[in-house]
């Protein structure tokens, strides 16, 4: 029977309560699917931004094997210490491979963080096993957002493009959780290679569920419209435009209030620009994925909300706008969302950063029930057809199948 290597450093595993479940919820379809797993990842919760307890019982249990390597951990996104952190983890994670050589047929890795990636590469290259990258950020593309210093920036970042250029020079196949994503190794490659998109998504079952245990707990005053947002408050998300364009609105919709659901680090200048502005919004902080769910459920509008210059393409939190059945009010200038938006019909685009155009955007969706009914009708069709997990990541599977066939042959 074939052993498949999962790996990710930011997983939630069972238990806990941050983190993202893409990489889970694959081992799970494939261990479905008749392979034994490990999914591997960081003894370091990165959300939490603590050790977690290896020997605890909630990791025991699993249809895969959870696997730690040892990372010593950082205290904040932004830190020399997280880049020395990844660093220590990578070479962890290659000795672990050195040390199990011929325990698996297929290495699947998730990118970034870039070096972590290159590790499992190598890795497979050394063993001659198919190695697939899961490409889910752009490192150093997203970096920039957070510090762009002419020549210093080149320097400082140099070695993540280094990183990333060798992964996508070694992968066998691509799966990217947008177009742009699964083609970005094809700038690097002058190799054709297997590539897939598959949206980051979510599990359907799971956000109905906490809709259905706790929406009814949240009260919404006669005459209210909810406009939500739900993320991080962190550099490439433009939140302050948001609660200018919310504030913007307060005359002629007075009834309109700003639920943001999430935590980051831009989290204080938020709240003191929505007092400096008087904006109706309520920052509810980070919330559990069903409480998320049951508030995203009770809004009216959600808004995609990116700055102009942001390189995120479908950002995980589109397929639980869309499981809403709300419309989506997307600021984002990928061109491939932007596109998605106007043919599927479940929104309107406005361009980033545009206190003006997001504000009429609001005032218009707010003034027209039948639109809103309409466009959230649509998005919850597109959520179940093409965001739900348990549907769209059987590709993956496919894909991984496919691959294992050709090594075989290639024997």
């Amino acid at each position: 029977m074939h052993r498949i290597a999962v790996w990710t450093q930011g997983v939630k595993l069972p238990g806990e309560v941050r983190g993202y479940t893409r990489f889970r919820k694959i081992a799970e379809m494939l261990v479905l699917a008749g392979f034994e797993v490990d999914l591997i990842t960081s003894s370091f919760q990165h959300w939490e931004k603590a050790q977690r307890d290896t020997s605890a019982v909630q990791y025991q249990g699993s249809p895969y094997t959870i696997v730690f390597v040892r990372e010593p951990g950082y205290k904040k996104n932004l830190d020399l210490r997280r880049i020395a952190s990844h660093k220590k983890l990578a070479q962890n994670l290659t000795d672990y491979f050195a040390e199990h050589v011929g325990r698996y047929s297929l290495i699947y890795a998730e990118i970034p963080p870039n070096d972590c990636a290159l590790a499992c590469a190598k890795a497979a290259q050394a063993q001659g096993i198919p190695f697939v990258a899961d490409i889910n950020d752009l490192w150093p593309e997203a970096m920039r957002m957070a510090a762009d210093i002419p020549v210093l920036s080149d320097m400082a970042f140099a070695p993540f493009a280094r990183d990333a250029e060798q992964v996508y020079k070694l992968l066998d196949a691509a799966v990217g959780t947008s177009d742009e994503y699964a083609l970005r190794p094809s700038r690097d490659r002058s190799e054709a290679y297997e590539h897939i998109t598959v949206y980051v998504g979510n599990d359907l079952g799971e956000f109905d569920a906490g809709v259905a245990l706790y929406a009814h707990e949240i009260v919404k005053p006669t005459g209210e419209l909810w406009v939500a947002y739900a993320g991080m408050l962190g550099a490439s998300y433009d939140i302050k435009t948001l609660i200018a364009a919310v504030a913007a609105c307060t005359d002629a919709v007075p009834g309109m209030r700003l639920k943001i659901m999430g935590d980051g680090p831009n989290r204080d200048r938020l709240e003191s620009l929505a007092a400096e502005l008087h904006a109706p919004v309520d920052f509810l902080g980070y919330l559990d994925y069903a409480h998320m769910a049951a508030w995203l459920s009770r809004c009216d509008i959600t808004v995609n909300s990116l700055v102009a210059a942001a390189p995120q393409s479908i950002v995980t939190k589109i397929g639980d706008y869309l499981a809403a059945g709300v419309p989506l009010v997307n600021t984002g200038s990928s061109p491939e969302f932007y596109s998605k938006v106007e043919a599927d019909g479940f929104g309107v685009n406005v361009p980033a950063e545009d206190v003006e155009e997001l504000a009429e955007a609001l005032f218009k969706l707010s003034s027209d029930g039948e639109a809103r009914k309409q466009m959230g009708a649509r998005a919850r069709t597109i959520a179940e057809k093409e965001f739900d997990q348990n549907i769209s990541y059987a590709e993956i599977v496919h894909l991984i199948e496919k691959l294992l066939v050709q090594a075989k042959g290639q024997r």
